[in-house]
């Protein structure tokens, strides 16, 4: 696979930030409540981790080691005032609805850990592809938690009535605990798929599936990376 495509793919599905390396919890559990909060924090995050992964690449022989992580904080801070300026200006419902968590995207463990583990090590051209790849991971995650707090809570997805008439949504899942329990079912669907995915490579590996006859090759893990 195209090196640029695997950053989009490691983002998206390999390493969601949300549904599998658990980065970005308290605004997925707080915003998600409807589908376009979701699109509109995931949006707005990804705008931030772009530019952000694109000003640090650049910087990132210039920025001296005893004063990396104060530097990354006012890049990635001056990137949100602006975006918060942009939202507050067109986009008014947005932001009361989004709220404190525009500027809280400065602490966003999602933008410093690539910026920590990637942007400061690799070329401008994959630190902006590994941006999109999070940042839309992150969207992904959060509109499709939205979207089923919105249906199963409000009755509607995107603010269109899908529920008949007479029929009570479960009010539940707009409340916190829901946050919980949609997040949780939509990381086991993932921790489901990649053990399905694990065990194929085990078998294409030559695993028989009887770990009291493995050998100390299989047992190491070596088989799994083949």
């Amino acid at each position: 696979m195209n090196k640029y495509l695997e950053r989009l793919y490691n983002g998206l599905i390999k390493e969601n930030p949300t549904l599998i390396l658990m980065l970005g919890m308290c605004p997925t559990l707080a915003v998600s409540t409807r589908a376009m909060n979701g699109i509109g924090m995931g949006l707005s995050t990804t705008a931030v981790l772009i530019f952000s992964n694109l000003v640090i690449s650049l910087l990132r022989k210039a920025i001296p080691d005893q004063v990396r992580l104060p530097a990354y904080i006012v890049i990635v801070a001056s990137l949100v005032t602006v975006t918060e300026l942009l939202i507050e200006a067109y986009l008014p419902s947005l932001y009361e609805a989004l709220g404190i968590y525009i500027p809280l995207i400065v602490v966003n463990c999602i933008i410093l850990g690539r910026a920590e583990a990637y942007a400061n090590k690799h070329s401008v051209g994959l630190s902006v592809m590994d941006a999109i790849g999070m940042g839309l991971g992150f969207t992904v995650a959060l509109t499709l938690a939205g979207l089923l707090r919105e249906m199963l809570g409000n009755g509607t997805a995107f603010g269109a009535q899908i529920l008949p008439a007479g029929v009570e949504p479960l009010g539940i899942f707009v409340q916190p605990p829901g946050a919980f329990l949609i997040i949780a079912l939509m990381i086991a669907i993932m921790n489901a798929i990649g053990i399905k995915t694990r065990q194929r490579h085990l078998v294409d590996g030559g695993c028989d599936g009887v770990c009291a006859k493995c050998t100390s090759e299989c047992k190491t893990g070596e088989v799994s990376a083949k």
